[in-house]
């Protein structure tokens, strides 16, 4: 007599796979469940030369520079509600004989101001650019809620004199820590 013992055998195994499986398993922590990824993204980058301060048809000074950035990120309503925290990361490099101020303001799409920062960049030389310590600047609490309305940010460099015999650059490169939680 030939039994098939492989069917009741099946049977059981499924059977104590599925109770195993879902015995202790409580479905209502699944709301407790958080994901905080932390998005790093390149913000501003430039090389601003000494005879861009000066017009050397006119011969005047151009004390502030300005450029302005797109930060297209920040406009998703996801990225808005899950945004937690914000780090800009600004470091400069300055060959230029002169101390600069340095300026970072955030606008929204109707160019009003949500955020505003700034910072100081000391005096170098071509032989020995001051690069002084990285400007990092911290956003969080309710400074974040302005922070997301911002679609662009203004950069405006400012030198307190400038001549045509001024000499050297000065260099920002930036980038942006996100720490979101969804």
């Amino acid at each position: 007599m030939k039994k098939n013992l492989a069917v009741p055998f099946i049977v059981v195994f499924v059977s104590l796979l599925l109770m195993a499986c879902v015995k202790d398993t409580d479905f209502d922590q699944a709301d407790e469940i958080a994901l905080t990824p932390v998005v790093e993204l390149d913000l501003i980058y430039f090389n601003v030369e000494a005879n861009d301060f000066f017009d050397t048809v006119t011969s005047t000074a151009t004390l502030r520079l300005t450029d302005t950035t797109e930060i297209r990120f920040l406009d998703d309503e996801q990225i808005q509600e899950s945004l937690k925290k914000a780090e800009f990361l600004f470091r400069f490099t300055n060959s230029i004989s002169r101390d600069f101020a340095v300026d970072f303001q955030f606008l929204s799409e109707q160019n009003d101001t949500t955020y505003t920062t700034q910072t100081s960049v000391p005096a170098g030389t071509i032989q020995d650019p001051a690069t002084p310590p990285d400007f990092i600047e911290v956003v969080e609490g309710d400074d974040i809620l302005r922070l997301t309305q911002a679609s662009k940010v203004v950069v405006s460099v400012t030198i307190p004199s400038a001549d045509a015999s001024l000499e050297g650059a000065l260099n920002l490169q930036s980038k942006t820590t996100y720490y979101l939680e969804f």
